[in-house]
């Protein structure tokens, strides 16, 4: 289940339609009746559908979704179906036609990686960041979840992560670390290292999380087995230009954690709205 608060379908809607609908007034059109039913051109994992629904009730129809996020669908197959008069009809379905298709565009990308990470390590979770555009963190999250990702952070409030932009305002990094460790005692702390010198220093330090920035696959490999032998409990993460491509890589090398912006990138899902009279 997706979980959204109401205005954040509003907002969708009335930025598109934030007074009437010029065309459909002007034909007088406004009052037939009529369907939508929404299906993916090609092949895809459904994502956003929720968000979508929402969208075109608070429009004004009556929707029935025909599939959840995550459940992957061939050309046709319906995603979801909506009833009203025209008026409501033209006022949301744009809006749930983008949703649904940045939203599964996002989850086949980050299916993509997630099986070829796991057809090394089975175990191993892509985490996706929290570098989406501005505004979309709910419809970017729904496509990475349903495409069997985690979220690697919601924001600033929900993780502890140590970048270098905080240490360079630190005269004591070790005191400060120790003062975070003891100000949060119920979270993990996680620190992203520069180098494998630089990592090494952090395990030592007591970090349950190092976020390796940009190591190259044999060297996040030497440090993986140098940090679990110092500190068997240690959690690595692989980040920095990690996608599809390279996944397997990381994978093999060790990491427990892909945390990536890739999914977010790339093109959308093509979603047919077909309309019919009632």
């Amino acid at each position: 289940m997706t979980l959204f608060p109401q205005d954040f379908a509003d907002a969708i809607l009335f930025d598109d339609c934030p007074h009437e609908d010029l065309t459909t007034v002007g034909l007088g059109i406004g009052s037939v009746p009529g369907r939508i039913t929404a299906a993916f051109k090609t092949p895809g994992i459904v994502a956003g559908a929720e968000i979508a629904a929402a969208v075109l009730s608070r429009a004004g129809a009556s929707v029935c979704l025909r599939a959840r996020d995550g459940d992957m669908l061939q050309a046709g197959e319906a995603i979801l179906s909506a009833e009203g008069p025209a008026e409501s009809l033209h006022a949301g379905y744009k809006m749930a036609q983008c949703v649904m298709e940045y939203a599964s565009g996002i989850a086949s990308r980050t299916r993509a990686m997630v099986d070829a990470a796991r057809a090394v390590n089975p175990k191993i979770q892509v985490a996706g960041t929290r570098k989406h555009w501005p505004g979309g963190k709910r419809i970017a999250l729904a496509g990475l979840l349903a495409g069997g990702g985690i979220v690697h952070r919601f924001g600033l409030s929900d993780s502890i992560l140590v970048f270098d932009q905080h240490r360079v305002f630190c005269g004591d990094f070790e005191a400060a670390f120790k003062t975070l460790q003891a100000r949060s005692p119920e979270r993990k702390v996680a620190v992203e290292a520069g180098s494998p010198q630089e990592a090494m220093h952090f395990v030592r330090l007591g970090a349950d999380i190092i976020q390796c920035e940009r190591f190259s696959p044999e060297d996040f490999a030497s440090f993986a087995d140098a940090a679990r032998a110092e500190s068997p409990r240690v959690v690595l993460s692989a980040a920095g230009g990690v996608n599809a491509g390279n996944a397997a890589l990381y994978a093999e090398a060790g990491a427990d954690i892909l945390v990536t912006s890739a999914p977010y990138w790339g093109a959308p899902q093509d979603v047919k709205m077909r309309f019919e009279r009632l």
